[in-house]
């Protein structure tokens, strides 16, 4: 394995079409290589890194969306973050054995990527919040080992949490983790290094690229990278960029789960804090996630009569079911009964409840776990209140004076969302983005390929060495 550190940058939402607006990271491909890379479907940010570190596709490595229903407690559970949910072994494992094969450490830092909690890794770093036991919810960091996250929070200032995922969603946190892997490339000195930079995921999803000023938000990437570009420099280390989907623009949500339910195969629980979907009881629910849906329908005899009304609904362009669903390597036992594709101008949004004075008090919150489905609804204040700001301001002094209370500033309109990813793009220059060194592939390139040419070349440099 190569002597000379490494770092790998996800820069999720880079495409060879953007890369010209970066001038630094474009130095990287014409020094190196660009190429583009064929989707993993689907395209969404759990199931892409999980192929790009194990070079295997959903089939075998089990993560088949970046949410699912677990069937044994028929609940649905996204963004969860244990890399034993991996069903392969990752590329971080592959280096420690092989390391231990040479006898000789390999050091890997894995830096806000997923699936960093008891990855096989010597330095983490990953969003983690404190969870009260009255339902209290404090941002925070959480990694390994001891004493790196206070470190990095002593030098940096706390993260700002805040603009990771929500309203506020953006640049500064994209800046804080680049000065962050920075610091642990120059004190730490990792073999290897994993670094998220999300920042091109916010306003792409919120107002399309057709509505942003692409320009500018990578050159504001661009910028972001830099601490960590010149600490790259500075520690002789060679830098890979990789990204796990590019943007579309979209123009109607698809509500799945209100078709079921008028169907009579989705079934709901009426309470005190609103509807909530009977998982056990329901003989069809969809777990929607950007472009692609999970439709879990248990009774055989339902899974033809599933498809045919999801595959009949606008904006599904397909429903496939069976040995069908190895076409997009989607046939695990994670996977539903039904995997639904949508039109590519479409999206797939998660609620149920047929009037919004029955939806759940955490539809109107940022609450990505407990919601049955991806939201990118969260990414904006409510636009029918008066002042969301001032709302959110209210109930946060409401929490510190000790009064239970919900940031309830999320819109329930799926409408507004104009962005979206999940399905393959149409064209090589709106696919992923692979910028590499040394000899350069001459096949076309898929997400799974990142795994064995990083590996290669970390050999080939080492052998070199």
């Amino acid at each position: 394995m190569s002597s000379q550190p490494v770092v790998v940058i996800n820069a999720v939402g880079m495409t060879p079409r953007l890369l010209e607006h970066a001038p630094r990271l474009r130095a990287l491909g014409e020094a190196g290589w660009a190429r583009s890379l064929r989707e993993v479907q689907p395209a969404v940010t759990c199931t892409a890194q999980a192929s790009l570190l194990t070079g295997k596709l959903p089939r075998e490595h089990g993560i088949v969306a970046n949410g699912w229903l677990f069937r044994d407690t028929r609940e649905v559970r996204f963004w969860q973050q244990s890399s034993a949910l991996v069903r392969a072994e990752t590329i971080e494992t592959t280096l420690r054995r092989i390391g231990r094969e040479r006898g000789r450490a390999f050091k890997v830092a894995k830096l806000f990527w997923w699936f960093n909690q008891g990855a096989d890794v010597d330095l983490s770093v990953t969003p983690k919040p404190y969870y009260g036991a009255d339902g209290n919810k404090v941002f925070g960091i959480a990694g390994a080992p001891d004493g790196l996250c206070e470190r990095l929070e002593s030098r940096l200032g706390k993260f700002p949490f805040h603009t990771f995922w929500g309203p506020s969603a953006g640049l500064p946190c994209s800046s804080w983790i680049a000065r962050a892997a920075a610091d642990v490339l120059k004190d730490d000195r990792p073999d290897l290094s994993f670094v998220y930079l999300p920042h091109l995921d916010y306003e792409p999803q919120r107002k399309g690229p057709a509505g942003c000023d692409m320009p500018k938000l990578v050159r504001e990437l661009d910028d972001a990278a830099a601490p960590l570009l010149d600490a790259a420099k500075t520690a002789g280390a060679r830098v890979w960029i990789v990204s796990e989907y590019g943007h579309r623009d979209v123009s109607r949500p698809v509500l799945l789960n209100r078709a079921l339910r008028k169907a009579g195969l989705l079934d709901v629980r009426d309470g005190p804090f609103g509807e909530t979907i009977d998982t056990f009881d329901s003989r069809a629910l969809a777990v929607c996630d950007h472009q692609i849906a999970h439709v879990y329908a248990p009774n055989p005899d339902d899974v033809p009569r599933v498809r045919d009304l999801i595959a009949g609904l606008p904006g599904v362009a397909g429903a496939l079911i069976g040995e069908e669903r190895a076409e997009i390597g989607l046939d695990h036992e994670r996977s539903g009964e039904v995997v639904a594709l949508s039109d590519p101008d479409a999206w797939f949004a998660y609620p149920y409840w047929l009037d919004d004075a029955r939806a759940p008090d955490f539809a109107r919150t940022i609450d990505i776990h407990r919601k049955p489905g991806f939201d990118p609804c969260e990414m904006f204040f409510d636009p029918a209140l008066l002042w969301p700001k001032g709302r959110a301001i209210r109930r946060l002094i409401q929490k510190k004076l000790g009064f239970r209370t919900l940031f309830d500033v999320v819109p329930l309109d799926p409408n507004l969302v104009r962005g979206g990813h999940g399905l393959p793009a149409a064209d090589p220059l709106d696919r992923p983005l692979l910028v590499g060194d040394g000899p350069e592939p001459g096949v076309e390139l898929e997400t799974v390929d990142f795994h064995d040419l990083l590996l290669d070349q970390l050999d080939q440099a080492g052998s070199r060495a």
